[in-house]
């Protein structure tokens, strides 16, 4: 009996980017995509496919923040650590959404609906502070807006 798991998912990825080493960020992405985070036996299913070791898809996927290795919520809230946005209030906004929200930086609400992260860098310096919901871009932030936004979250 065969005792390797089959991944139908992981090997479609491999059949639509390669096999090849440079094959292993669109393929993560693409499962972060489909499954919201990577599991450990995603990570040794890509490593089998690719003829990789999984230490080599592990350090890969650990070391990008955007390529979650656990569980997240249902939207994920990365604040931007930048010093753009530290100097535009962002530990302000950080505060807010942890009252908000009942989670400290790092935690995921019981109800997991909500994640909360930091981001190296979001891209959005000139407008900070900044902070992604998912893929959604929020910026110019102040404690007002953030509760605004949470709000309407919260609803759905």
């Amino acid at each position: 009996m065969d005792t390797i798991i089959e991944n139908e998912l992981v090997r479609e990825l491999a059949n639509t980017h390669g096999r090849s080493r440079e094959s292993l960020m669109p393929i993560l992405q693409d499962l972060v995509v489909h499954n919201r985070f990577l599991s450990k036996q995603d990570m040794i299913d890509v490593a089998r496919e690719l003829d990789i070791s999984a230490a080599d898809v592990y350090g890969t996927a650990t070391f990008y923040s955007f390529l979650d290795t656990e569980v997240r919520g249902k939207y994920v809230i990365r604040i931007c650590k930048t010093i753009s946005c530290a100097m535009k209030g962002k530990n302000e906004i950080l505060g807010t959404i942890e009252e908000i929200l009942k989670v400290k930086l790092g935690e995921t609400t019981p109800d997991r609906k909500f994640s909360l992260l930091e981001a190296n860098c979001i891209g959005w310096c000139h407008k900070a502070p900044a902070m992604l919901i998912n893929d959604t871009p929020y910026t110019e932030l102040t404690p007002r807006k953030v509760t605004e936004i949470l709000r309407e979250y919260i609803k759905n």
